[in-house]
């Protein structure tokens, strides 16, 4: 498996507005097991992701659907920046089991 957790960062009182175009393009993407989007409470204009995919090329597919390609069109004009990126190898947890399904 293969997962990610990243923070961004919206322009300033935009927030909501992003999360909304992330949510709205966050269903049926091939290989995804895992998809949370979270407002950071301690910052009005962060988000949190947190993936888990079942593999890294699946993530990297994800980019090229057209409708993640129109979020992402869509968002980049709003999204201040990045603060955090990393990526993780999930094992497993509630809602994953080891073999990623």
């Amino acid at each position: 498996m293969f997962g990610l957790i990243g923070k961004m960062r919206a322009q300033a009182g935009k927030r909501d507005e992003l999360l909304a175009i992330l949510l709205g393009s966050s269903s049926a993407m091939p290989g995804c097991l895992s998809y949370v989007i979270a407002k950071d409470p301690a910052d009005a204009d962060a988000i949190w992701i947190s993936e888990v995919w079942d593999s890294s090329e699946s993530h990297k597919a994800s980019l090229q659907l057209p409708e993640v390609q129109a979020a992402i069109k869509q968002a980049m004009p709003i999204i201040a920046g990045f603060d955090t990126s990393i990526e993780t190898e999930p094992v497993g947890g509630f809602g994953l089991d080891a073999a990623g399904r």
